[in-house]
């Protein structure tokens, strides 16, 4: 039996074919406006898969779209950022390690409802301007705070860029180092995910073929969005991205309180 015939076997035609085109669809979007992909995979997956399920189904996409993005400005670079941004990381990843060995205990429901709120705020306050500040002063507070967060539900659900966007608007840089910042880390969160739930089990013989698959269709959709890039309005595109996260974290929403 190949691989796609056992897919089928435990998925079903029809949830594989949507799989397809959401994970497509993600990496569409990251590639245009450099984030993304795994908070619209987590709200279309889970949408009709336990949510376990659809966690493991981003990970390899999230980490080989990763990997890409990161490069794209060479390894010098990557270290650099790496190197400026080191608490962050650090405090994010240790975070990360210890929540994701809690995703195979915590109920889809509070799962659906803590992401699906998470994204659905972040959406909505994007999409109307709100701006964060901070005293810059405190910022190591902040940057630990947020790298906390940001470590627990990336660990849970395999999404955490919405803190991190967070700290990096606020900090108000300039647009490159942003999206260099936002690739450094999302690759470290992917690679510590990845290995997290090898561990944890999450990611086995019956999921690991699922997230495999998954990674053609990122990979088609990552060279459409980065062709586009600079053919795009970049912020009208960005609202409406955020206009569909928040669509997809209502829809969390509705499963974790409505089943």
């Amino acid at each position: 039996m190949n691989l796609i015939d056992s897919l089928i076997q435990n998925f079903g035609i029809a949830p594989l074919v949507a799989s397809f085109f959401i994970a497509l669809f993600a990496a569409f979007v990251k590639g245009a406006v450099g984030f993304a992909l795994p908070m619209i995979m987590i709200g279309g997956l889970a949408s009709f898969m336990p949510a376990d399920m659809a966690v493991a189904g981003l990970l390899l996409p999230t980490l080989v779209t990763n990997i890409w993005q990161t490069m794209r400005g060479g390894r010098s670079v990557a270290l650099d950022v790496l190197r400026l941004y080191w608490r962050f990381n650090l405090v994010f990843a240790v975070t990360m390690i210890a929540s994701a060995q809690l995703v195979v205990v915590v109920p889809d429901q509070i799962l659906f409802v803590v992401l699906g709120g998470i994204i659905a705020v972040f959406g909505l306050l994007q999409v109307f301007g709100v701006r964060f500040r901070f005293d810059p002063a405190y910022r190591n507070r902040v940057e630990v705070a947020l790298a906390i967060v940001s470590g627990l539900i990336g660990g849970l659900s395999g999404v955490w860029g919405p803190p991190l966007i967070l700290y990096l608007l606020a900090l108000n840089i300039p647009k490159a180092e942003q999206v260099r910042a936002l690739a450094i880390t999302f690759l470290l969160g992917s690679v510590i995910l990845v290995a997290a739930h090898l561990k944890s089990g999450l990611l086995n013989v019956r999921t690991l073929p699922f997230s495999a698959f998954l990674v053609l269709p990122a990979i088609i959709g990552m060279t459409l969005g980065n062709r586009v890039h600079d053919r795009l309005d970049q912020e009208l595109f960005r609202k409406l991205t955020l206009l569909v996260l928040v669509i997809a974290g209502l829809n969390l929403l509705r499963r974790g309180f409505f089943g």
